[in-house]
Order: structure tokens, then C-alpha cells, then sequence
């Protein structure tokens, strides 16, 4: 195949998506995810400092990476939690394509941790910690989780550490975060990618051999090619397998939503007992409310509360 007949062909979306890749004939299955005005519009909610985006970014993308890979209707929730500058992380996909997140930090803490030649990464904000994984089936099932220490100055670095811990599955991920020129202007940008071995058995062999040349195929990845808005996801594949043929698979679109709504957020103040909710009252006489993900600002009159308590 050209770069012209490549070029040529009918490509799926370049931006806000998530999509599996086979790479022909081997062993091996891949996701790769990339995101433009959503992750935009997560990061751009909040008065973010640029490490802090970079991790709230990285943890959208490895949720949309994972979450958009599960048979069932649900929800993927990625989380690390430590006693770092950054406290907590968490990005949150459900399996229609939505994705939304946020981080608690403490300013002061992540600007002396920034003051370094480099960005700093996962271990650097989060300190010592928990890095989780929780799978919501919805309210007829339990949820699962697991939970491995945070290990690394990349979120990819817990993924792999988890994923060999709790599954057993060989597997390499690359997160990648940063800010591009587009038509709309500067605008943030994130990708991910990740690939797994699957099991040896008697009709395939050893996989070993094809896992050390797609490990070493997959490290020439570079974070700029993840994020560069001219390069599209068959593109970057071709330009990484394209001596063994590569297809992408299943492209599905990605968009930030928050589940935060009017009527759920009254719910949640019914539930508080009535002196609390008037010490919530302010000088206006209104209860004000600020959805941490994406920064709605919710003006609840005290009568709707009593009235959906009825």
C-alpha cells in the first residue's frame, strides 16, 4: 500500500475516537484513542495548571483506552488517589462514548513541584498512592476493582503495572498529552495507545518472538505523533506496521458529557439533613452548587429541595 492509495482511502473521524487495530496475522490486539475538542473541553472546565492537565489528560484517554474495549454496557472508571500535590485524579467513561473528569490539587504544592526542567509526572504529583480501576456494570451488579500502587511519571506505567498484576496480560501503553495550533486556535490535545499479547496455545505457538518486534515497533511511537491534529489514527498505524499490514477496527466516537443535571444535584440536597442545608444558604438565598467536573454552576431555590422531598 502507498501513502497515496492510503491517503486515498475512506478514513473514519481523525479526532474523538476510539478504535481497536489488528495488526495482520499476529498475535497481538491493539487500541488506539485519540481526542481533540474533548479533551478540550474536560481540561479547558478548570483553571488547570499545565502538569495537572497533562495528568487529567492522560488518565481521559488510558478510561477511553480501556472502557471503550468492554462487552457490556457500563462504565470504566480510572482513578489514583495519593499524598502528593495532586490528591486525586479521575476520568470517568461510559461505554455510549462519554467521557468527563477531574483533579483535586493543592496550587501551591504543584507550582514547587513544577519548578524542575521537566514536566512532572504521575509519581512526582500523586506521591505515594493508589492507582484503581473500577468496572460499573450498572445498579443490578457489583462493582469490581482493582488497585495497584502508583509506580512511575506516567500513568501508562500504572496501566502495565496493573494490567500484569490483575489480569496477567503483557501489555504496553502509551499516553500522550499537549496543546496544538488548530483552526479554532490553541486547543488541548490528548492520544493513547496500547497493545496486548494474546496467550500462546498449541495451534499458535510461541508469541513470544512477535511480542518483542511489536514492543520494539511500538517504542518508536513518538508523544507528538499521538497528539499531531494532521496525522490521522490509520496514518500513524501505517506508519508504524506497515510492512505486516494494519487495520483499524470498530471506530467509535468519543465526547465529553457530565452526568450532572438539575434534578439529580436537588436529590443529593435532599438527602443532607435540613440545618446543614441552611447553613448551604448564601446571602441571596440560594443554595449554590459547582459540579466538580465540568463547572456548572447550579442556583437551587431551598423550596425545590423541600418540594422533592415530598
Amino acid at each position: 500500500m502507498t501513502d497515496h492509495a492510503h491517503d486515498n482511502a475512506i478514513l473514519p473521524p481523525s479526532d474523538d475516537l476510539a478504535a481497536a487495530f489488528q495488526i495482520e496475522g499476529w498475535p497481538v490486539r491493539g487500541r488506539l484513542v485519540r481526542l481533540g475538542e474533548t479533551i478540550d473541553k474536560i481540561l479547558g472546565a478548570h483553571a488547570y495548571p499545565e502538569p495537572v492537565a497533562a495528568l487529567l489528560g492522560e488518565a481521559c484517554a488510558l478510561a477511553a483506552l480501556v472502557g471503550s474495549s468492554l462487552k457490556f454496557e457500563g462504565r470504566l472508571i480510572v482513578q489514583a488517589q495519593g499524598d502528593g500535590p495532586v490528591r486525586y485524579v479521575v476520568a470517568d467513561y461510559d461505554t455510549a462514548g462519554s467521557l468527563r473528569g477531574y483533579c483535586r490539587y493543592e496550587e501551591a504544592e504543584v507550582e514547587a513541584a513544577s519548578q524542575g526542567f521537566a514536566r512532572p509526572g504521575a509519581q512526582s504529583l500523586l506521591g505515594k498512592g493508589v492507582f484503581i480501576m473500577t468496572l460499573d456494570r450498572g445498579p443490578d451488579f457489583e462493582r469490581t476493582q482493582g488497585i495497584t500502587p502508583i509506580e512511575g511519571e506516567s500513568l501508562s506505567l500504572c496501566a502495565e503495572h496493573y494490567f500484569e498484576q490483575s489480569e496477567q496480560v503483557p501489555t504496553k501503553v502509551r499516553l500522550a498529552v499537549g496543546s496544538a495550533q488548530t483552526e479554532a486556535g490553541t486547543q488541548w490535545r490528548a492520544g493513547g495507545a496500547m497493545i496486548q499479547v494474546i496467550a500462546s496455545d498449541a495451534a499458535r505457538g510461541s508469541t513470544e518472538e512477535v511480542w518483542d518486534r511489536t514492543r520494539a515497533l511500538f517504542a518508536t511511537l513518538g508523544d507528538d505523533e499521538l497528539i499531531d491534529p494532521t496525522v490521522g489514527p490509520e496514518t500513524l498505524l501505517f506508519r508504524l506496521f506497515h510492512e505486516d499490514g494494519v487495520r483499524l477496527e470498530d471506530a467509535r466516537p468519543l465526547s465529553a458529557v457530565c452526568r450532572c443535571s438539575r434534578d439529580r444535584i436537588v436529590s443529593v440536597l435532599a438527602s443532607f439533613d435540613p440545618a446543614e442545608r441552611g447553613d448551604m444558604v448564601e446571602d441571596d438565598g440560594k443554595i449554590r452548587v459547582t459540579c466538580e467536573y465540568c463547572a456548572s454552576v447550579y442556583d437551587i431555590e431551598p423550596d425545590e429541595v423541600t418540594a422533592a422531598q415530598v
